[in-house]
């Protein structure tokens, strides 16, 4: 073997090592892309790390809303309005309406977010805890919905780094733009350096009256939306976050019994249960074939229909 065949087989190999490379390299752009704003949010940048800023109108709010400055918060989304909520407590110890920010851009229509690569925003409750929290976010700062939670895991739903975060653009994301999500982090991080553990994010597909419900009657989300506004009543009654939990994968609001329950068993006696269609509750055991139309509702199937119907639309395309 002379050294000219040695410095050409060397050649060769590099030149497989380097596509290899790139080949693995696209395909983790794919899989990023599919997965929601992974790509764009955690990309970490060599500069300062940023913390959000509370404006001093928004202080002043407080002070005339007699609330701390590092009282806990809550948020609460609204997809049809393009709004987003942020609730604090005051000195009573209830919640009140701080401040409202347009949402920028979310992607995907109305309805929950079911599979990885639906691009759909999620909807439910969640919880944000402080490693969610993202300043070195490539869309200025961020921070996790938490999806999927106990209910969309107990129905097989997919997905990952669902983020609230600056500028506006969206795969799967909330979008707020630097300046709204400048002051939304802020204020999460100083209810976290207050004392608050989890700050609990409500989204939904609209404002969860009587009339937004009739209003989209018939959409096959509208049994999953009716457990929702369960829960937003539950906040509005009592001005304070609901107690979430999650059995028969179904939500439920304040359960009447202490302690962790299986999303996907039976929830315990003793938990007042939210009939979610308005009807009687079928067992799980029936079929959606086999219900009766406008009474199925999507917590008590085993499969989810409306992963199914995107399943169905995506077909050949993911």
């Amino acid at each position: 073997m002379t050294c000219l065949d040695d410095r050409a087989g060397k050649t060769l190999r590099l030149r497989q090592i380097a596509s290899v490379f790139a080949k693995a390299c696209f395909l983790a752009l794919i899989v990023a892309g599919l997965g929601g704003c992974s790509s764009v949010v955690y990309a970490p940048k060599t500069a300062a790390v940023r913390t959000g800023t509370v404006r001093t109108s928004t202080l002043k709010q407080m002070e005339a809303l007699n609330m701390d400055r590092a009282a806990p918060i809550l948020i609460r989304i609204y997809k049809e309005e393009s709004a987003l909520e942020v609730w604090k407590q005051d000195r009573t110890g209830k919640f009140a309406l701080l401040n409202s920010y347009p949402i920028c851009k979310f992607s995907g229509n109305l309805g929950p977010k079911v599979m990885q690569g639906d691009h759909q925003a999620p909807e439910g409750f969640y919880d944000i805890a402080p490693d969610q929290l993202n300043p070195n976010s490539s869309e200025y700062l961020a921070f996790n919905t938490g999806f999927p939670n106990a209910f969309d895991r107990s129905l097989g739903r997919t997905g990952s780094f669902l983020m609230v975060h600056g500028g506006c653009r969206s795969v799967g994301c909330y979008a707020m733009t630097d300046y709204a999500m400048e002051e939304i982090y802020g204020l999460v991080d100083e209810a976290f350096k207050g004392g608050q553990e989890k700050v609990q994010l409500q989204a939904f597909p609209f404002r969860m009256t009587a009339q937004n419900l009739a209003s989209h009657a018939g959409d096959l989300n509208m049994p999953f939306w009716e457990m929702l506004k369960a829960g937003s009543d539950a906040f509005l009654a009592t001005e304070r976050p609901p107690r979430v939990a999650v059995c028969d994968r179904r939500y439920v609001f304040n359960p009447g019994v202490a302690g962790d329950f299986d999303p996907s068993a039976p929830c315990p006696i003793g938990v007042d249960s939210t009939t979610v269609a308005g009807a009687p509750q079928p067992s799980r055991e029936i079929s959606a074939s086999a219900a009766p139309p406008n009474t199925a509702t999507i917590a008590y199937r085993t499969a989810d229909p409306i992963a199914q119907k995107i399943k169905e639309s995506l077909r050949g395309i993911y």
